[in-house]
């Protein structure tokens, strides 16, 4: 009986919602995560913040755009370790998430997060001039004092690098 209880509370906690079209399992997913059996679940103060990245953020881009798919939410430092990203990432402290919507050019919709959503940090990942499904948005948000950052990363030499958007993304060449 205790088992059956426990998986209710936990198909209550997956569907929780964070904002009117997000849920919890949204930004928690991660296929690398089941594969290796790491616990990919953020605690209470973690679960706020991410309500409070969905409000600020991916909610109002769902309202302007419609159906925004979250490749990369919330990273437990397990996560992050076993994926080669760094365990003091934004995304383990639950305030990033990396995005994209089907049928927008990542450039215009990082604009229109800059613009619109006072983002902290705002990262253009890997996206080519003129092919608008390349690469992604990474958006994070913190309720003060945000950097206000917004860069394109791309790779040279084997080696990621970052560059600040001065102006707009739209017209990056």
């Amino acid at each position: 009986m205790k088992i059956v209880v426990q998986d209710m509370r936990w198909q209550i906690f997956l569907i929780m919602k964070l904002s009117r079209n997000f849920t919890l399992q949204e930004l928690i997913k991660s296929d690398t995560a089941i594969r290796l059996n790491i616990d990919n679940n953020p605690n209470g103060d973690q679960i706020d913040k991410l309500k409070q990245l969905c409000e600020n953020v991916l909610q109002p881009v769902r309202d302007q755009f419609g159906r925004v798919k979250v490749t990369s939410g919330f990273r437990s430092p397990e996560l992050c370790k076993a994926i080669g990203s760094s365990e003091n990432s934004q995304h383990a402290k639950a305030e990033a998430a990396d995005i994209e919507v089907i049928g927008v050019d990542n450039a215009e919709l990082a604009d229109w997060i800059y613009r619109t959503c006072e983002p902290d940090q705002l990262i253009l990942e890997f996206y080519t001039p003129g092919e608008p499904n390349s690469g992604w948005v990474h958006v994070s948000w913190v309720p003060y004092n945000p950097r206000r950052q917004y860069m394109r990363a791309y790779r040279e030499d084997k080696r990621i690098k970052y560059k600040p958007i001065i102006g707009k993304a739209v017209d990056l060449v």
